[in-house]
């Protein structure tokens, strides 16, 4: 077939080169196919005109798997048609099967995004598909990159914690400014974040109790009590003891008990009885 000036046959000799090498100037993908499947020949003429209106802002590498099998392997290759995008080295997302044009599009416009924007996007679709370590190391580099933007670091710290890793997570977040973590895109996630490990990490809620029958203003104590009783799912008690919290001091860790309650009203809902009864009460404590 005639190729484009943006559309390249692989070889085993070009490969490094015109793949992994370019794949750090900008997106490259490489369209896995075989003579013997038909969907290949529907697929092919499109990734080429895809390529031609895209006007170099993307490189199109056609592989033969049949040929050139180790190649196949060594990217997982099972079936063909296959396209892997392949950005900064690293294959970035894969689409299985000869899927609609739209598909190929939405990936694209992730990636001829700004480089940040870039990162982020192609870091939430490497999450999505299941490969967490492409991800986290998609969304550092975005973090690096556009420190401004909050959402960045609240999805990282959320694929932190889906991973397991709520220290990592929290201590993630705890690194921001305190007005970044004041913000509405990272505050709800914060506070969630430290409920769940300071239950992770509490006493047992007969301890804490025996500790406010002898303290009632321990508010460390109410804190973990009211994290103990949220991790099992007594939202009415959790909240209780936040809002003892945000009426003693409003500056205990800077005012969590206050925006605690905020993000369990968001959690809950704006109609859920508990949210009504606990905004106004928290609303008559404050003013």
């Amino acid at each position: 077939m005639a190729l484009s000036p943006y559309v390249f046959d692989a070889s085993a000799e070009n490969f490094n080169r015109l793949v992994l090498e370019n794949s750090h100037k900008g997106p490259v993908l490489v369209h896995f196919w075989t003579p013997k499947a038909g969907p290949c020949f529907i697929l092919m003429p499109r990734l080429v005109k895809l390529a031609a209106e895209y006007g170099g802002k993307f490189l199109l590498v056609m592989l033969n798997a049949d040929a050139l099998p180790e190649l196949a392997r060594r990217f997982g290759v099972n079936s063909v048609p296959t396209v892997k995008f392949f950005w900064r080295g690293e294959v970035a997302h894969t689409i299985h099967g000869a899927d609609p044009d739209s598909s190929f599009r939405d990936v694209l416009d992730r990636f001829i995004a700004g480089d940040a924007n870039r990162a982020h996007a192609l870091g939430m679709a490497a999450w999505q598909s299941g490969n967490s370590q492409q991800a986290r190391m998609l969304l550092a580099n975005a973090a690096m990159a556009e420190p401004d933007n909050l959402t960045i670091p609240r999805d990282l710290a959320k694929l932190l914690w889906a991973e397991g890793e709520g220290e990592q997570a929290l201590k993630l977040l705890d690194s921001l400014p305190p007005e970044a973590r004041a913000d509405a895109a990272i505050a709800p996630l914060y506070a969630h974040l430290n409920l769940a490990e300071t239950a992770r990490q509490a006493k047992p809620l007969a301890d804490l109790d025996a500790r406010l029958a002898h303290d009632a203003d321990d508010l460390a104590a109410r804190y973990q009590r009211a994290a103990v009783r949220l991790a099992g799912d007594d939202f009415s008690g959790a909240m209780a003891d936040l809002l003892a919290i945000a009426r003693t001091d409003r500056g205990f860790r800077n005012d969590i008990g206050r925006t605690s309650l905020l993000a369990l009203f968001d959690l809950l809902g704006s109609a859920h009885p508990l949210t009504r009864q606990y905004r106004q009460a928290l609303s008559e404590s404050l003013h």
